[in-house]
């Protein structure tokens, strides 16, 4: 799969250093919206989670990673135009790879083990290769642009 560095625009809006904000620059670069306006709708949806028994209220920030299995994010993934397409059950092993051959055709948020990515028409946009030469399993996706 092609690989292109891409941070999303994390440091065009003077962020600096590394953070666990992979859900926030895969959904920036997929969605071709600004990483600072992603950035400030996942850190208000990150403060307005309730808290679990195992975890305490979280702090406004999209830093340091995003639960994607919330209800709120699956909303705002479906109201910036997003369709969840799941490719991996439980007990179902891996049916996809995070390859170009493998993946649809056009602007794909996808889900990997404790990571997320952006690929755009089998082009994987990311501030890494994360492809592990395409034996990486994929979860899941979002694809833009169509309704179930």
């Amino acid at each position: 799969m092609q690989f292109i560095q891409d941070d999303g625009g994390r440091t065009a809006v003077g962020f600096k250093g590394s953070a666990g904000d992979c859900v926030c620059r895969a959904v920036a670069i997929a969605s071709g919206r600004g990483y600072g306006m992603v950035y400030n709708d996942l850190s208000a949806g990150t403060a307005a989670q309730r808290a679990t028994k195992r975890k305490g209220k979280r702090p406004a920030s999209a830093r340091n990673g995003i639960n994607t299995q919330r209800k709120w994010f699956k909303d705002y993934m479906a109201r910036i135009g997003f369709r969840w397409v799941p490719t991996m059950a439980i007990g179902s092993g891996c049916k996809v790879h995070l390859r170009a051959d493998e993946l649809p055709s056009g602007r794909l948020v996808v889900m990997l083990s404790r990571h997320a990515c952006a690929v755009i028409d089998g082009i994987l946009h990311d501030t890494h290769d994360c492809s592990r030469d395409g034996t990486r399993c994929v979860y899941g996706y979002y694809i833009a642009g169509e309704t179930p």
